[in-house]
Protein backbone atom coordinates (compact mmCIF):
# COMPACT_ATOMS: atom_id res chain seq x y z
CA UNK A 1 0.00 0.00 0.00
CA UNK A 2 1.15 3.06 -0.99
CA UNK A 3 1.86 5.51 2.06
CA UNK A 4 0.46 8.73 -0.15
CA UNK A 5 -2.31 7.96 -2.68
CA UNK A 6 -4.51 10.64 -4.82
CA UNK A 7 -7.26 8.91 -6.71
CA UNK A 8 -8.62 11.21 -9.57
CA UNK A 9 -7.81 13.66 -7.71
CA UNK A 10 -9.97 17.14 -9.25
CA UNK A 11 -9.89 20.61 -7.80
CA UNK A 12 -12.34 23.55 -9.22
CA UNK A 13 -13.12 26.69 -8.37
CA UNK A 14 -16.33 29.17 -9.29
CA UNK A 15 -15.25 32.64 -10.24
CA UNK A 16 -17.49 35.07 -8.83
CA UNK A 17 -17.95 38.45 -10.40
CA UNK A 18 -19.25 41.61 -8.94
CA UNK A 19 -21.46 43.71 -10.84
CA UNK A 20 -23.30 47.31 -9.81
CA UNK A 21 -27.21 47.57 -10.21
CA UNK A 22 -28.22 51.05 -9.68
CA UNK A 23 -26.93 51.66 -6.02
CA UNK A 24 -25.88 48.05 -4.88
CA UNK A 25 -23.70 45.49 -5.85
CA UNK A 26 -24.73 42.21 -6.74
CA UNK A 27 -22.35 39.06 -6.88
CA UNK A 28 -23.08 36.49 -9.14
CA UNK A 29 -21.30 33.31 -10.37
CA UNK A 30 -19.36 32.99 -13.07
CA UNK A 31 -17.32 30.36 -15.05
CA UNK A 32 -16.24 26.96 -13.40
CA UNK A 33 -12.25 27.23 -13.04
CA UNK A 34 -10.50 23.87 -12.87
CA UNK A 35 -7.43 23.93 -11.39
CA UNK A 36 -6.62 19.78 -10.72
CA UNK A 37 -8.26 17.61 -13.37
CA UNK A 38 -8.09 13.94 -12.32
CA UNK A 39 -4.74 13.49 -10.34
CA UNK A 40 -3.35 9.85 -9.82
CA UNK A 41 -0.33 9.73 -7.92
CA UNK A 42 1.77 7.51 -5.30
CA UNK A 43 4.70 8.17 -3.20
CA UNK A 44 6.15 5.65 -0.88
CA UNK A 45 6.93 6.03 2.85
CA UNK A 46 10.32 7.43 3.66
CA UNK A 47 10.46 9.17 -0.46
CA UNK A 48 11.34 12.82 -0.92
CA UNK A 49 8.82 13.42 -3.58
CA UNK A 50 9.69 17.16 -6.07
CA UNK A 51 7.05 18.24 -7.91
CA UNK A 52 7.52 20.43 -10.86
CA UNK A 53 5.26 21.85 -13.35
CA UNK A 54 4.19 25.30 -14.69
CA UNK A 55 4.07 28.75 -12.88
CA UNK A 56 0.33 28.92 -11.76
CA UNK A 57 -0.61 24.91 -12.71
CA UNK A 58 -1.88 24.49 -9.48
CA UNK A 59 1.67 22.77 -7.89
CA UNK A 60 0.31 24.58 -4.11
CA UNK A 61 -2.65 24.13 -4.34
CA UNK A 62 -2.21 20.37 -4.60
CA UNK A 63 0.01 20.11 -1.50
CA UNK A 64 -2.67 22.37 0.37
CA UNK A 65 -4.81 19.23 -0.52
CA UNK A 66 -2.55 16.83 0.52
CA UNK A 67 -2.16 18.79 3.45
CA UNK A 68 -5.90 18.95 4.50
CA UNK A 69 -5.52 22.41 4.35
CA UNK A 70 -8.69 22.67 1.72
CA UNK A 71 -10.91 19.83 -0.02
CA UNK A 72 -10.81 18.24 -3.67
CA UNK A 73 -13.91 18.80 -5.34
CA UNK A 74 -14.21 15.40 -6.21
CA UNK A 75 -11.78 12.27 -5.91
CA UNK A 76 -9.79 11.37 -2.68
CA UNK A 77 -6.53 11.40 -1.07
CA UNK A 78 -5.45 8.85 1.24
CA UNK A 79 -2.35 8.56 3.77
CA UNK A 80 -1.75 4.96 4.91
CA UNK A 81 -5.29 4.08 3.96
CA UNK A 82 -7.19 6.80 5.71
CA UNK A 83 -9.01 9.42 3.50
CA UNK A 84 -7.51 12.87 4.25
CA UNK A 85 -10.35 15.59 5.55
CA UNK A 86 -8.31 17.40 7.71
CA UNK A 87 -4.80 18.34 9.10
CA UNK A 88 -2.91 15.63 10.01
CA UNK A 89 -1.02 16.60 13.22
CA UNK A 90 1.39 13.62 11.91
CA UNK A 91 2.14 16.10 9.31
CA UNK A 92 4.25 19.63 8.70
CA UNK A 93 3.87 22.07 5.70
CA UNK A 94 6.61 24.46 5.60
CA UNK A 95 5.10 27.80 3.87
CA UNK A 96 6.80 29.74 0.98
CA UNK A 97 6.91 32.49 2.50
CA UNK A 98 9.02 33.37 6.27
CA UNK A 99 6.60 31.14 9.12
CA UNK A 100 8.76 32.18 11.69
CA UNK A 101 7.17 33.96 14.33
CA UNK A 102 9.12 37.26 14.72
CA UNK A 103 8.54 37.92 18.17
CA UNK A 104 10.16 34.60 19.15
CA UNK A 105 13.12 33.57 19.39
CA UNK A 106 14.57 30.89 17.42
CA UNK A 107 13.87 28.58 20.55
CA UNK A 108 10.76 29.74 20.95
CA UNK A 109 9.47 29.33 17.77
CA UNK A 110 11.17 25.47 18.12
CA UNK A 111 9.46 24.81 21.72
CA UNK A 112 6.18 26.19 20.35
CA UNK A 113 4.94 21.87 18.98
CA UNK A 114 6.59 20.47 22.02
CA UNK A 115 3.82 21.43 24.73
CA UNK A 116 3.30 17.31 24.89
CA UNK A 117 6.79 16.98 26.46
CA UNK A 118 6.67 16.76 30.07
CA UNK A 119 9.88 17.80 31.06
CA UNK A 120 12.39 20.27 30.21
CA UNK A 121 15.24 18.70 30.09
CA UNK A 122 13.81 16.33 27.25
CA UNK A 123 12.60 19.28 25.28
CA UNK A 124 15.95 21.13 25.39
CA UNK A 125 17.43 17.67 24.22
CA UNK A 126 15.01 17.53 21.40
CA UNK A 127 15.65 21.38 20.47
CA UNK A 128 19.37 21.48 20.84
CA UNK A 129 19.74 18.33 18.31
CA UNK A 130 17.94 19.68 15.19
CA UNK A 131 19.45 23.23 15.79
CA UNK A 132 22.60 21.59 15.46
CA UNK A 133 21.18 19.11 12.64
CA UNK A 134 20.67 22.69 10.59
CA UNK A 135 24.21 24.36 11.47
CA UNK A 136 22.53 27.20 13.67
CA UNK A 137 24.27 26.42 17.27
CA UNK A 138 24.70 29.50 18.80
CA UNK A 139 21.79 31.50 17.62
CA UNK A 140 19.30 29.56 19.67
CA UNK A 141 18.23 33.41 21.14
CA UNK A 142 18.32 35.23 17.88
CA UNK A 143 15.09 36.57 16.87
CA UNK A 144 14.34 36.03 13.05
CA UNK A 145 15.26 39.52 12.16
CA UNK A 146 18.51 39.07 13.46
CA UNK A 147 18.91 35.91 10.86
CA UNK A 148 20.18 36.04 7.01
CA UNK A 149 17.56 34.33 4.58
CA UNK A 150 19.18 31.14 4.72
CA UNK A 151 19.15 31.16 8.40
CA UNK A 152 15.80 31.68 8.54
CA UNK A 153 14.79 28.84 6.01
CA UNK A 154 17.22 26.33 8.33
CA UNK A 155 15.30 27.49 11.72
CA UNK A 156 12.39 27.08 9.78
CA UNK A 157 13.29 23.61 8.83
CA UNK A 158 14.36 23.07 12.14
CA UNK A 159 10.94 23.77 13.61
CA UNK A 160 9.30 21.36 11.42
CA UNK A 161 11.60 18.58 12.31
CA UNK A 162 11.79 18.83 15.60
CA UNK A 163 8.09 17.42 16.03
CA UNK A 164 9.21 14.38 14.62
CA UNK A 165 6.30 14.60 11.62
CA UNK A 166 5.70 11.42 9.74
CA UNK A 167 5.60 13.60 6.59
CA UNK A 168 7.14 16.60 6.11
CA UNK A 169 5.74 19.06 2.82
CA UNK A 170 7.51 22.28 1.95
CA UNK A 171 6.06 24.71 -0.69
CA UNK A 172 9.16 26.36 -2.42
CA UNK A 173 11.23 26.41 0.71
CA UNK A 174 14.43 27.93 -1.52
CA UNK A 175 12.53 30.96 -2.58
CA UNK A 176 14.29 34.28 -2.38
CA UNK A 177 17.54 32.79 -1.39
CA UNK A 178 20.80 34.21 -3.55
CA UNK A 179 22.62 31.07 -5.41
CA UNK A 180 25.35 29.64 -2.75
CA UNK A 181 22.64 29.66 -0.05
CA UNK A 182 20.09 27.98 -2.24
CA UNK A 183 22.52 25.09 -3.04
CA UNK A 184 23.85 24.82 0.58
CA UNK A 185 20.00 24.37 1.18
CA UNK A 186 19.65 22.01 -1.10
CA UNK A 187 22.65 20.06 0.05
CA UNK A 188 21.49 20.19 4.10
CA UNK A 189 17.20 19.41 3.19
CA UNK A 190 19.20 15.84 1.20
CA UNK A 191 21.12 15.45 4.34
CA UNK A 192 18.60 15.67 6.58
CA UNK A 193 16.23 13.17 4.33
CA UNK A 194 18.56 10.81 4.83
CA UNK A 195 19.13 11.38 8.30
CA UNK A 196 15.92 11.13 9.81
CA UNK A 197 14.47 8.90 6.43
CA UNK A 198 10.77 10.58 6.88
CA UNK A 199 8.27 11.12 4.07
CA UNK A 200 8.73 15.03 2.46
CA UNK A 201 7.18 16.38 -0.72
CA UNK A 202 8.71 19.49 -2.36
CA UNK A 203 7.30 21.87 -5.05
CA UNK A 204 10.10 23.69 -6.86
CA UNK A 205 10.37 25.40 -10.21
CA UNK A 206 14.38 23.99 -10.59
CA UNK A 207 14.44 21.13 -12.42
CA UNK A 208 18.31 20.69 -11.06
CA UNK A 209 17.08 20.60 -7.43
CA UNK A 210 14.40 18.01 -8.25
CA UNK A 211 16.90 16.02 -10.02
CA UNK A 212 19.58 16.14 -7.42
CA UNK A 213 17.47 15.60 -4.29
CA UNK A 214 14.32 13.27 -5.27
CA UNK A 215 13.70 9.83 -5.17
CA UNK A 216 10.56 10.41 -7.74
CA UNK A 217 9.83 13.49 -9.69
CA UNK A 218 6.64 14.67 -10.97
CA UNK A 219 5.91 16.75 -13.50
CA UNK A 220 2.63 18.81 -14.26
CA UNK A 221 1.00 19.74 -17.20
CA UNK A 222 0.08 23.42 -17.50
CA UNK A 223 -4.10 24.14 -15.99
CA UNK A 224 -6.57 22.08 -16.01
CA UNK A 225 -3.43 19.79 -14.87
CA UNK A 226 -2.54 16.62 -15.26
CA UNK A 227 0.41 14.33 -14.64
CA UNK A 228 2.36 14.39 -17.25
CA UNK A 229 5.59 12.23 -15.92
CA UNK A 230 6.39 10.14 -12.78
CA UNK A 231 9.85 9.32 -12.97
CA UNK A 232 11.21 7.01 -9.86
CA UNK A 233 15.39 7.94 -9.40
CA UNK A 234 17.46 5.16 -8.89
CA UNK A 235 20.62 7.42 -8.77
CA UNK A 236 22.83 7.26 -6.15
CA UNK A 237 23.47 10.49 -3.66
CA UNK A 238 25.05 13.03 -4.41
CA UNK A 239 24.63 13.76 -7.78
CA UNK A 240 26.12 15.17 -10.87
CA UNK A 241 24.12 15.92 -13.50
CA UNK A 242 26.40 17.18 -15.65
CA UNK A 243 28.42 14.06 -15.58
CA UNK A 244 25.94 11.94 -15.72
CA UNK A 245 24.45 11.18 -19.32
CA UNK A 246 21.04 9.72 -17.78
CA UNK A 247 20.70 12.70 -15.87
CA UNK A 248 21.21 15.04 -18.01
CA UNK A 249 18.74 13.26 -20.54
CA UNK A 250 16.18 13.30 -18.08
CA UNK A 251 16.76 17.02 -17.81
CA UNK A 252 16.51 17.79 -21.39
CA UNK A 253 13.11 15.98 -21.61
CA UNK A 254 11.51 17.47 -18.74
CA UNK A 255 12.43 20.99 -19.83
CA UNK A 256 11.20 19.82 -23.20
CA UNK A 257 8.04 18.72 -21.90
CA UNK A 258 7.69 22.46 -19.67
CA UNK A 259 7.85 24.16 -23.25
CA UNK A 260 11.49 24.73 -22.87
CA UNK A 261 14.69 23.99 -25.11
CA UNK A 262 17.29 23.76 -22.58
CA UNK A 263 20.93 24.57 -24.38
CA UNK A 264 24.17 24.30 -22.02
Amino acid sequence: MAYIELINLRKEYVERRTTRRSNDDHETKGDKLIVLDGIDLECEEGELVCILGPSGCGKSTMLRLIAGFDVPTSGKILMHGDQVRKPCPESVFVFQQDGLLPWMTVWENMELGLNHIDTEEEKSERINEYIELVELTGFENNYPYQLSGGMKRRAELARALVVNPEMLMMDEPFTGLDFLTHMKMREEVVNMHEFIGKTMIMITHFIDDALTMADRVVVLSERPTKVKMVHKLDVQRPRNIEKDPVLRELRDEIYLMLGVSYVV
